[in-house]
């Protein structure tokens, strides 16, 4: 799973969309369709935003994210 799959996944199990999430870490809803389609990796500071949200810790993200 990919960082893209990794955010989307975290999205829908909170049953947000794109705009929601967006809003909530301070993004265009642009940003994270990007992301989810692997378009583009979000910067460091907002892995940061994503993982406070999603109440998770970096280990957990870039675990699923890589396996």
């Amino acid at each position: 799973m990919n960082i893209g799959e990794k955010i989307k996944e975290l999205r829908l199990e909170k049953g947000m969309t794109q705009m929601q999430l967006a809003k909530q870490i301070g993004v265009s809803q642009k940003a994270i369709d990007y992301w989810e389609r692997s378009v583009n990796e979000p910067k460091a500071s907002y892995i940061v935003s994503l993982v406070k949200f999603f109440s998770i810790t970096f280990d957990e993200f870039f675990e699923y994210a890589t396996a």
